[in-house]
């Protein structure tokens, strides 16, 4: 054995070994700078399509169909909200859009159509009792 290899052994008795080969690498490091790599440079680019938000009135049409469904216009607005749904989630935006656009009309009119015949039977109701 070599007085080298002897120092390493014999370090946990109190020994220490030398250090010229660390400074040595130290020295080169801070000398030739980072390493270089023969290979070029590569970048990874990762497209991350943004979800464009298409409503599709689900609750609102939940609410016509359980409580104002004049005519039942409430159930087809929430049959509509259900196939714009559906295509969102196949990825379908322009169908999904179209389908929300129609939800939404027949959930305005199922609005409309559901309050203004609940004040009518209010006035109806209130002047025969009188």
């Amino acid at each position: 054995m070599n007085r080298t290899s002897q120092l390493l052994f014999t370090g946990a008795h109190g020994a220490v070994p030398p250090a010229y080969e660390l400074l040595k690498e130290e020295h080169e490091v801070a000398v030739l700078g980072a390493p270089q790599s023969p290979a070029p440079m590569t970048t990874t680019v990762i497209n991350i399509r943004s979800d464009t938000a298409v409503p599709d009135h689900i609750v609102w049409s939940l609410f016509n169909t359980v409580f104002m469904n004049w005519c039942c216009l409430g159930f087809v607005a929430f049959a509509y909200s259900v196939k714009s749904r559906d295509r969102k989630m196949v990825g379908d935006i322009t169908g999904a859009q179209s389908y929300a656009s129609t939800a939404k009309c027949l959930n305005i009119c199922a609005l409309v159509l559901g309050l203004l015949l609940t004040v009518v039977l209010i006035i109806v109701v209130s002047t025969i009792s009188l």
